[in-house]
């Protein structure tokens, strides 16, 4: 495995802050932390790379100025103090990087932005200007309106999208632990750091939960399965403690901070990458061997033949992952039949199928992604 790098001067970073490593434990927003942080991005800046940051935050900062002690759990709840919160956020980043100088912007997104390839596009565009201008984007969901639907999940996944949108030669995900542990570090006396894997290393899919695919949320998982992300545009990420001093600087060094994550050796092409993470899944086709070996080995397209069973419903165009015959996710593609189009002609082969009105491609070679390694 290629060991830790530098980054090549001029090429962007990603840095992710989460609530954890932001809030303070009377409520609100950790000052030092948050100074930290924009050090850390501002040095960046300073050395060569054009940073994002994508800051989690604005519900711990709308809390404390609703005068609301405890997290609540109902939406518009949530919602109101992102909308006050995330104000008060920027005003606090403004502020900070005002005084180094920087200028800073706001960016809020919602999975229904990306979805779009058009917005998905517009969206980059804006982050590119931004950057060659100088300016700092500030990106974070867009709490105040976003419905369970349409929503990322987590920050980590967020933050493994923006590296794709700008191309970025780093991703660094700044969280409340040193790094990812073979263990969890609080039950485990014995639990190691891990220094470098590989994003296709077994011990991760134990820690995001037996997902070795790219999709999931919770705790660790979300740092995995975000750094996994990542990998399949070659970026590298690190994770690393927030409160370790020049943590994301030494990170972009390549110095041994926190778990260095092996991305893939080759990136995908950016329409690709947008139908792997910037699509929501509508549904997801279970195939035989056959047809994971044709698009594994031979980067064949998915025919009828080899589907045996449609998991949700779905229309023509949408978006659907592929699974094994174990459930074990092999691709994600763009299909050319709604489910109920392709119900009659599954399992069939093409000469079969097309006595049903249809007997090409389920989905073209052009339009599916293989999320494992060939």
């Amino acid at each position: 495995m290629t060991p830790r790098r530098r980054v090549p001067a001029g090429t962007p970073i990603v840095v992710k802050v989460g609530s954890s490593s932001l809030a303070s434990q009377s409520g609100g927003l950790n000052g030092a932390a948050l100074s930290s942080v924009v050090d850390q991005v501002s040095e960046l800046w300073s050395i060569g790379h054009p940073t994002v940051l994508v800051s989690s935050g604005a519900v711990a900062a709308g809390l404390l100025e609703l005068g609301i002690e405890r997290r609540p759990t109902q939406v518009p709840d949530l919602q109101a103090a992102a909308a006050v919160g995330q104000g008060r956020l920027m005003e606090r980043y403004a502020s900070e990087f005002g005084a180094r100088q920087r200028m800073v912007g706001q960016v809020l997104l919602t999975k229904d932005v990306l979805a779009n390839r058009s917005q998905y596009l517009h969206a980059r565009e804006a982050l590119d200007r931004m950057l060659a201008l100088g300016i700092v984007p500030v990106v974070n969901e867009n709490d105040t309106v976003v419905v369970d639907e349409l929503r990322l999940g987590d920050n980590d996944r967020l933050a493994a999208i923006v590296s794709h949108l700008v191309r970025a030669a780093l991703l660094v995900l700044l969280t409340d632990t040193a790094g990812l542990y073979s263990d969890d570090p609080r039950l485990e006396t014995d639990a190691e750091l891990l220094t470098a894997v590989k994003h296709s290393d077994e011990i991760l899919d134990r820690l995001a939960g037996g997902q070795s695919g790219p999709m999931g949320s919770g705790g660790v998982a979300t740092k995995v399965l975000a750094a996994r992300m990542a990998a399949w545009s070659g970026v590298p990420t690190v994770v690393a403690g927030s409160g370790e001093k020049r943590a994301a600087v030494r990170a972009a060094a390549g110095e041994a901070v926190g778990t260095w994550i092996e991305p893939h050796d080759s990136r995908l092409p950016s329409r690709k990458l947008w139908i792997a993470f910037g699509q929501p899944a509508e549904g997801s086709l279970r195939v035989d061997a056959g047809a994971v070996q044709a698009m594994v080995s031979r980067g064949g397209s998915l025919l009828p033949v080899g589907i045996t069973k449609i998991q949700g419903v779905f229309s023509e165009g949408a978006a659907v992952e592929v699974h094994d015959p174990d459930g074990n996710l092999v691709g994600k593609g763009l299909v050319t039949l709604s489910s109920t189009a392709l119900a009659p002609v599954l399992g069939k082969h093409s000469s079969a199928a097309a006595t049903e009105g249809w007997g090409g491609e389920v989905i073209h070679r052009d339009d599916l992604v293989v999320l494992v390694d060939r």
